[in-house]
């Protein structure tokens, strides 16, 4: 696809999720239907290998494989080459590039903190082997380099191919010293209708993952986002206080959606939702969010 910009780089993407057998294996025959699904959705595009993708349990053909069915779904694709490893994720990245996605998610390599000189000697390095391919950093809460408001603004003077920024966001001064680096700022999806009235661009979206086209619809609207808020509280906070990863949290909801055989399983040793706990949340998410679903009623 036609490499995006800070400018195009827009709207609402949503993951990939990984369906597993009761191996751990990937099943690829229910991820070419996940992914067929989400072709044929309103969201903006497509990316792999993000947090909700277990991107650091994949072996290097799983993700190549990975790679092959999101290019070939017909959506605009991003494909992310994060990996602890900053070796690894050069590799992936070089590989990614050959695909043609219309930018490349990477991370600052995951072990020890990075120095800014070391951080940009990562991004110099990457975006060499990325050629005409663009990068966005996502530099989530847990990293272990935070990168603040002005090193983001030079990095990106100083690698002109670095277009956007996923990212937990932030308040009104955040927001205001973000801006100033020019690149497209990704926030949270139950986050994306308050922070575009500070300056959000788009969002790499947890909300798709409940539903792909109630995300879109309703990615401006403030209400939705409080009553979205109202469900997380009731049924996503107990399953993060209990210990769930993210990608499990991911899988729960796109199962509570009900669009995709993704499953809940997660990678081992990750915990997994339940199927009780599924159940429990579906009759409140179909009350509380009656937007979301209405394509399936």
């Amino acid at each position: 696809m036609r490499p995006l910009t800070a400018d195009s780089l827009r709207g609402v993407w949503a993951t990939l999720l990984l369906p597993l057998n009761a191996d751990d294996s990937l099943d690829f025959t229910r991820l070419e239907l996940e992914a067929e699904a989400l072709s044929t959705s309103a969201v903006d595009g497509l990316y792999a290998h993000g947090t909700a993708g277990e991107f650091q349990t994949l072996t290097e053909d799983e993700f190549d494989q990975i790679n092959a069915i999101l290019a070939a779904a017909g959506k605009p694709f991003q494909i992310g080459a994060s990996h602890p490893s900053a070796q690894v994720q050069l590799s992936r990245a070089e590989r990614a590039a050959k695909l043609a996605p219309g930018a490349i998610q990477v991370i600052a390599p995951d072990w020890l903190p990075l120095n800014d000189a070391e951080l940009l000697s990562f991004f110099r390095r990457v975006a060499e082997v990325a050629g005409d391919v663009p990068l966005v950093f996502y530099n989530p809460p847990h990293a272990k380099t935070a990168v603040g408001p002005q090193q983001l603004r030079e990095l990106a003077e100083a690698v002109p191919t670095l277009i956007g920024l996923k990212t937990a966001g932030g308040d009104k001064a955040w927001f205001d010293e973000a801006s100033k680096s020019g690149l497209a700022i990704f926030v949270p999806g139950h986050f994306l209708a308050s922070m575009s009235l500070l300056g959000a661009h788009g969002s790499y979206s947890n909300v798709a993952a409940l539903s792909p086209d109630g995300a879109v619809r309703t990615a401006r609207d403030l209400d939705v986002e409080r009553r979205i808020a109202e469900f997380f509280a009731g049924h996503v906070a107990p399953l993060q206080k209990i210990g769930l990863s993210n990608p499990a949290l991911d899988k729960f909801l796109a199962a509570v959606g009900d669009w995709a055989d993704v499953g809940t399983r997660v990678r081992w040793p990750m915990q997994s939702a339940t199927a009780e706990q599924v159940e429990a949340a579906k009759p409140a998410a179909r009350r509380l969010l009656p937007e979301l679903f209405q394509d399936s009623w």
